[in-house]
């Protein structure tokens, strides 16, 4: 979790349904692993 913090809906909850909260929590770890595979084969 620590490498979510730097998205800042994740760092307060705003969402007010737990599914669009979830929604953004994959979206954002979706990117992290994205730009991690990117460092790596570059």
């Amino acid at each position: 979790m620590s490498w979510l913090t730097g998205y800042r809906r994740l760092n307060h909850r705003y969402e007010r349904h737990p599914r669009n909260y979830l929604a953004i929590l994959g979206l954002a770890a979706a990117l992290c692993c994205y730009k991690r595979f990117l460092k790596l084969t570059m």
